[in-house]
């Protein structure tokens, strides 16, 4: 009943963790808003849901932060209030960070970490008039720690836990929340989309998303953490407790990082 006639815009709608996270929101009763840069895939999916009447399609590019504010105002029109932004829209990588060239560490940090501040940006204020709002990051185990071929795409996600915690500080006092879940390995369909060294899809189901938990148990597990208020989740299988074992033991940490597959 958490979500039951509240509005829920979700980015990054069209495939993965946020078409599900549209899903379980509309199937329990809310409003949702869906968006992602494939016009297409918004509509299947707005016609598959339990109630497509409760949904709204906004297609969104995380790279065009100037249509934000029209798009925000858009958002807000429809029902008069946004309640959730899940920002889940991204991109991953597959390159070694010396053979990959600064315009892709560029377009990375553009779409993961700029196009996401900004979204959360233009609807802040009217999170602040209706003095409550609750922001939901989706970053990555690669937030908490660097690994092979993901130099620019783990220092996307840094950024995000290092803007989102000062955020979160910030707009205690206008009653709005912010929650950044950190998932490991999830079946989803990110490594195929994700960039490597030369710019190019990577265009493969890599072993490490084909063996994590399904899209569907993740988002029970980040909707589960939201209604909570949490501030932080981490979502996976035995791969997050690399982040304990960073935290306290180091030395041991780097020994089984470094014998971890990249893909």
């Amino acid at each position: 009943m958490f979500f039951k006639d509240k509005v829920s815009w979700v980015v990054g709608a069209s495939s993965g963790i946020g078409e599900e996270i549209a899903r379980q929101i509309n199937a329990a009763g809310g409003m949702v808003i869906l968006s992602a840069r494939n016009k297409s895939k918004l509509n299947e999916l707005q016609a598959s849901l339990t109630y497509p009447q409760n949904s709204m399609v906004i297609p969104l590019d995380l790279e065009k932060s100037d249509e934000f504010e029209n798009l925000t105002a858009m958002a807000n029109e429809k029902w008069g209030r946004i309640d959730f932004l899940f920002n889940n829209g991204g991109l991953s990588q597959r390159g070694e960070a010396s053979e990959t060239g600064l315009d892709i560490d560029r377009r990375i940090m553009e779409i993961n970490y700029f196009g996401n501040i900004a979204l959360a940006k233009a609807v802040l204020p009217f999170m602040q008039k209706q003095q409550s709002g609750h922001i939901i990051v989706i970053s990555s185990i690669a937030g908490k720690f660097g690994f092979f071929l993901r130099s620019a795409y783990s220092a996307s996600k840094h950024a995000l836990q290092g803007f989102y915690e000062s955020l979160l500080l910030e707009e205690e006092k206008n009653n709005i929340s912010v929650t950044i879940a950190y998932p490991g390995k999830i079946n989803t369909d990110i490594s195929k989309s994700a960039l490597s060294s030369t710019g190019e899809q990577h265009g493969k189901m890599d072993h490490n998303q084909e063996t994590g938990i399904p899209a569907d148990v993740c988002v029970s597990k980040l909707l589960k953490a939201v209604t909570k208020r949490k501030k932080s989740v981490l979502i996976g299988n035995k791969e997050i407790w690399a982040v304990y074992i960073k935290r306290y033991f180091p030395a041991l940490f780097w020994k089984i990082i470094k014998k971890q597959p990249a893909t």
